[in-house]
């Protein structure tokens, strides 16, 4: 072992028990997620039994309200949690998020009685969620989505097809956008859908180049029938609760790209600091040497940008251009850091025998899901110079 292996990250949370969190956090990562994490990824194996442990230790509705089960956590301590995690193994962190991104709606907009009803088991009773959205002929247009949900007395009958969907065709509930009026926007509303419920399936998972231990699936509807109860928000307020759950999802996007990024880092730091060429460790060398600075300066100026957007969230600010910065920023930084250590390491690089090959691959994806970067993009423009087209 080299005396300049990486040490842990040194983080500023607001409270002692957000720092006992943070421990807890990392005890788990390191004892259950991270010595099976290439062994699993390889096979494509979904670890729901960690799920399974989180749940149950609280780590899945921590920034929502402990009335219902969740941690009551600052959106600032909850991204370093999923950061941790991603760290250890990109789909459990990503996965984490997604539940979050789930939960939002019915936590956000739900009624008193179905947060009662509903809540406590999804924030803490080892249920796991999806976030439906995405069509196969909507994805960035999503405001065109053509899943419909009609009304048949105190009923609404679901049929559609849903795309791109993060734990498709194994999660226990389903936050579903499906359109119940006028073409657009306005027309679409949010029903909270159980996982067994009649007429729903899940298609075969998606063949990717990362995170195959992630289920990525298409799911259909079928004539899915949903009591109103399970309605969330108004009607035709679908799509707008659809965008503030992304503002927040975007936030546990960059958190993770920054966790896979800090992995890669650290792996490239071990490596160049224990390999010798010349008669000296590589990491002596003027050229490796800058590239893990830069490494190191991006991952932090990606943190930096995530945790002052959560701060902003926290303190009930506006955050949304903040977000989308901190998606593009993290992501695109994730994908770079990734490539640098797959350098770095040299042929070992390229060979599964070390996770850089898998972090690169990884973090491809980080760039395209919940709204690809070039959305970010379009979003903080928007911010800066007003719509389109004016």
């Amino acid at each position: 072992m080299s005396d300049r292996d990486p040490q842990p990250v040194e983080r500023q949370l607001p409270t002692e028990e957000a720092r006992d969190l943070l421990a807890l956090v990392r005890d788990i990562a390191q004892r259950e997620i991270a010595p099976k994490a290439a062994e699993e990824e390889d096979a494509g194996r979904f670890p729901r039994e960690i799920f399974t442990l989180l749940s149950e230790s609280g780590l899945l509705g921590l920034p929502y309200d402990s009335e219902y089960g969740g941690g009551d956590q600052p959106y600032e301590v909850y991204l370093q949690v999923l950061e941790e995690l991603a760290a250890a193994r990109l789909t459990v962190g990503l996965g984490v998020s997604v539940h979050t991104l789930a939960s939002y709606a019915l936590a956000t907009y739900g009624t008193k009685q179905q947060q009662v009803e509903h809540l406590p088991a999804m924030l803490g009773g080892g249920l796991l969620g999806a976030y439906c959205l995405s069509e196969p002929s909507s994805g960035s247009d999503a405001a065109s989505l053509r899943t419909k949900a009609v009304r048949d007395g105190d009923s609404w009958v679901i049929d559609g097809t849903k795309a791109w969907i993060t734990h498709g065709g194994i999660a226990d509930f389903y936050t579903v956008m499906a359109r119940t009026g006028e073409d657009g926007p306005r027309g679409i509303t949010a029903f909270l859908v159980p996982g067994d419920a009649p007429g729903l399936s899940g298609a075969a998972p998606e063949k990717k180049m990362g995170m195959k231990g992630s289920p990525t699936a298409q799911v259909h509807f079928d004539g899915v029938r949903v009591p109103d109860d399970r309605r969330i928000g108004e009607e035709g307020q679908g799509f707008s609760i659809a965008l503030a759950a992304l503002d927040s999802g975007r936030l546990g996007i960059a958190a993770c790209a920054i966790g896979l990024a800090q992995a890669a880092l650290d792996e490239a730091v071990r490596y160049a600091t224990q390999r010798r060429q010349f008669g000296r460790a590589i990491a002596d060398f003027q050229g490796l040497r800058f590239m893990l600075a830069d490494m190191a300066t991006q991952i932090e100026a990606g943190r930096a940008l995530y945790l002052a957007a959560a701060r902003l969230r926290d303190a009930g600010r506006p955050f949304a251009k903040q977000a989308a910065m901190a998606k593009l920023h993290c992501t695109d930084a994730a994908m770079k850091v990734t490539t640098d250590a797959v350098q770095i390491l040299g042929g070992y690089g390229y060979t599964a025998d070390f996770p850089a090959e898998r972090y690169m691959r990884e973090a491809k994806v980080l760039q395209i899901v919940e709204g690809t970067n070039q959305i970010q993009r379009m979003v903080i423009a928007r911010h800066l110079a007003g719509p389109e087209g004016r």
